[in-house]
């Protein structure tokens, strides 16, 4: 079984089945939208569900599934995020409309930050692209700085190297 995590008001725990739909429900938010774009359907976050399942299996840690403790709902996704292809491993974090402007995203991400720091990863960021302002500003509160460009998806991000806690 793979690690789950735990801050203050937040747990980062393990993906269930029955994340499909407030998952669904998190990329289909106008906001959402524009960050990851339109017309995603349930059956393609079911498989972005399982291939979450199968980072952790494959490279021992990944993005959970974020949960409110106080009422144990679904707030989002948060962890560390490492494809093959990519150069660096990625601090992610994205979360649900209700749960927004609560500080949930910088909690989620501190925590996976600093786990993946203390496992062992040398270098961590986050790939934001430059009209994301709201992961702007969670990368900056984490002291997050500028570090360069990575195309991802035919669209430009700008590479935030996060500092060892």
């Amino acid at each position: 079984m793979a690690v789950e995590l735990e801050t203050e008001r937040l747990r980062l725990r393990q993906w269930r089945e029955d994340d499909v739909g407030p998952l669904f429900a998190f990329y289909t938010d106008p906001v959402s939208e524009g960050i990851y774009g339109a017309g995603v359907t349930r059956e393609e976050v079911w498989r972005r569900i399982a291939m979450r399942i199968g980072h952790f299996h494959l490279r021992g840690y990944g993005l959970w599934a974020v949960e409110e403790k106080a009422s144990k709902s679904f707030a989002g996704y948060a962890g560390l995020h490492y494809p093959l292809g990519w150069d660096d491993v990625e601090v992610g974090y994205g979360i649900a409309p209700e749960h927004r402007r609560k500080g949930y995203a910088a909690e989620a991400a501190i925590r996976a930050r600093d786990y993946g720091y203390e496992i062992g990863i040398p270098r961590l960021v986050s790939y934001i692209q430059p009209t994301n302002a709201a992961s702007i500003a969670v990368a900056t509160r984490l002291g997050a700085k500028p570090d360069g460009e990575f195309m991802m998806q035919n669209l430009r991000h700008t590479i935030y190297l996060h500092q060892k806690p």
